[in-house]
């Protein structure tokens, strides 16, 4: 949860020092020390580059191995379908069907508590919600009419 929420700040928001991303996470009621913010920090392969703050290169981005749980409903208006989430869970989801590769999804786009899917075109609601299952088994069950 707590290298989630790294992967998120970083993600988002320009940080420069250890003691900002301490202070953020505080924010969001994780506590951490030092020492264990560097070795997340290099567990994730993330650099400080000068001028920019911390980033995660691209190529080295990590793949979510757990499922992030929080989704609220999922709705679809023609070829968009519209995530919502607890605060602070769209980033994870989004990331997570990203590196998922689900096949009807052509891309994510990911704020606090809402995840935008643009969908590719021939794909049905059903075969989005079966493709989104294999990452989220009870997608269906927050599904709005």
């Amino acid at each position: 949860m707590r290298q989630k929420a790294l992967l998120q700040i970083i993600g988002q928001e320009h940080v420069s020092s250890q003691e900002e991303l301490q202070q953020k996470l505080a924010q969001m009621g994780i506590e951490t020390t030092q020492a264990t913010l560097s070795r997340d920090l290099k567990s994730l392969h993330v650099v400080k580059v000068p001028g920019e703050g911390y980033r995660i290169p691209q190529n080295t981005r990590p793949v979510l191995t757990t499922v992030p749980q929080g989704i609220i409903s999922i709705e679809f208006s023609g070829q968009i379908a519209v995530i919502k989430t607890q605060t602070g869970f769209a980033p994870a989801v989004a990331t997570y069907i990203d590196h998922h590769h689900s096949r009807p999804v052509m891309a994510t786009l990911a704020g606090d508590d809402v995840v935008f899917l643009a969908l590719r075109q021939g794909f049905s609601q059903e075969e989005t919600l079966k493709a989104l299952s294999k990452a989220f088994p009870h997608i269906a069950e927050y599904l709005l009419h």
